[in-house]
């Protein structure tokens, strides 16, 4: 690395803490779920042939009940242009069906094939086994306690926007 990527380098990893990416909680945890996220990514596309883009499009079908394109795009912050963009080819994986709505001509509706199940079953586990076996190396750190204290700030948030935002698929 030339000297001038190496002292930009330097200088990212030194900025004082009053900086606006300073030492702040919110910037660790979303500092955390990055890395947890890139670290996810690469277990499904090496085990899995997906990425956690897909697999998280999957896994979040799984969890409604036959939704509509609009109510999945909620769910996972996007368009409704962006899943219909999508959709076509996660049916041509064998992953997803679609069906018309009887009582909602223009409506259609989601539902997962049992070989996408199957992915998100299979997939899932196996992060859960490699974020265990990650996680097994912190020795200093309670993981119980840290989880049941990262619910309940999950909770106090959810608490928060829904209060903000009553419509929101996050509370």
């Amino acid at each position: 690395m030339d000297g001038h990527h190496a002292n930009q380098q330097d200088a990212a990893v030194t900025r004082a803490p009053d900086h606006p990416l300073g030492d702040r909680v919110t910037v660790t945890l979303h500092h955390l779920v990055d890395v947890l996220d890139e670290y996810a990514d690469a277990v499904l596309v090496r085990d899995h042939g997906v990425s956690l883009n897909q697999y998280l499009f999957l896994a979040v079908l799984s969890d409604l009940d036959r939704p509509d394109i609009t109510t999945l795009a909620r769910c996972l912050r996007v368009t409704k242009a962006a899943v219909s963009k999508r959709v076509g080819s996660f049916v041509d994986a064998g992953w997803v069906t679609t069906s018309a709505d009887p009582a909602h001509a223009r409506r259609v509706v989601l539902a997962l094939t049992p070989a996408g199940a199957d992915l998100v079953a299979v997939a899932g586990a196996r992060l859960e086994d490699e974020f265990t076996n990650a996680f097994a190396q912190v020795t200093d750190v309670d993981l119980t306690a840290l989880h049941t204290d990262l619910k309940t700030v999950l909770a106090v948030m959810q608490t928060a926007l829904a209060q903000r935002d009553p419509g929101s698929p996050l509370t």
